[in-house]
């Protein structure tokens, strides 16, 4: 195959040395070392279209999305087949970056995914029926997995409520990267297991304006700490408790195949528990023979304007089950 007239052929050991170096340097974080190397990988074989989707990937990981997308371009016009190709999927991340919605429905498209028909003026690629999945935020750092619902391949809205070490809300839309990094299994109520994947944050896409609190609860029984969660969605807003929903994983833990239910019984039965007494997580609120602990540490997602009502609604609903006190804002 020829591409501008020349003869398609290995890369030179100058463009392998270069561009392995390059991801070298990469791992160490050391992107602007990187990128000279890079360039010049491009400079050796610009006909390659592995020279410019390193580029683009390069880029992606310094968020440098005009960068990217230009890069990306250059590579899928070089490549020797479409489909499925991961050059596209980096263009339709960048697009998507840059609400550049026409290239990203063309990236999709290109990649093979079933785009639905443009429903408004934008052209952003609305109603792909993605379905859930987890993402791992600030994957760099303290990185926190919640759940999410997917708007298309490359963003999701976050429903859980995230831990304020995180910096992120519920409600808030990220970025993610295309590659799954582990996996949290669900069982049905038949026995039925589903796997859903656990994708890694690159930036933060569009920001909530709803708050995260974290309250102390006293709820005498699950179905009272249940009733703050369903009040909580019935206002259209969230509850969470974090008391048994936050589990504390080692990297290796995380980035596995994991039950996304782990811990619900005896805290000593989850091995990969890794919290402690006192802390969020099972560890922290069970013990020898107790199932259930009153006390619960509680995020809520909800307005100012609105959130110690909704507080004060669940109590009055059972008095001498519920309480609530030291509600503060985190995040």
């Amino acid at each position: 195959m020829r591409i501008f007239g020349r003869a398609r052929q290995r890369p030179s050991t100058d463009w392998r040395l270069a561009t392995h170096r390059a991801f070298t340097l990469i791992d160490d974080g050391r992107y602007e070392d990187a990128g000279e190397l890079l360039t010049r990988a491009a400079d050796l074989e610009p006909w390659l279209s592995e020279s410019w989707f390193n580029l683009a990937l390069l880029h992606k990981f310094r968020h440098d999305w005009e960068r990217s997308r230009a890069a990306g371009l250059r590579a899928v016009a070089l490549l020797e087949r479409h489909a499925g190709a991961p050059d596209w999927w980096n263009v339709g991340i960048a697009a998507t970056a840059l609400q550049d919605w026409p290239l990203a429905r063309r990236a999709w498209q290109a990649y093979g995914l079933d785009v639905p028909p443009q429903q408004d003026a934008s052209g952003e690629p609305l109603g792909m029926a993605l379905g859930g999945a987890a993402v791992r935020l600030s994957p760099e750092g303290e990185s926190e997995v919640v759940w999410g619902r997917r708007l298309d391949p490359a963003r999701m809205v976050i429903r859980n409520i995230p831990l304020p070490s995180s910096g992120r809300r519920w409600g808030e839309v990220v970025l993610h990267d295309g590659v799954p990094n582990g996996e949290r299994t669900i069982v049905g109520p038949e026995g039925h297991t589903t796997v859903h994947p656990v994708f890694d944050e690159i930036e933060l896409w569009a920001p909530s304006s709803v708050p995260t609190w974290v309250v102390l609860l006293e709820a005498a029984e699950e179905s009272d700490r249940d009733a703050l969660e369903r009040l909580a969605a019935e206002a259209g807003y969230a509850a969470e408790d974090w008391s048994s929903s936050v589990r504390l994983l080692c990297r290796a833990c995380s980035e596995s195949r994991m039950p996304s239910e782990q811990g619900d019984g005896l805290a000593q039965h989850d091995p990969h528990d890794h919290s402690l007494p006192g802390r969020p997580g099972p560890l922290g609120h069970t013990g020898a023979g107790m199932l259930w602990s009153p006390e619960r540490e509680c995020g809520l997602a909800a307005p100012a304007s609105l959130v110690r009502g909704l507080l004060d609604s669940w109590v009055a609903d059972s008095p001498d089950t519920r309480e609530w006190r030291d509600l503060e804002e985190v995040c």
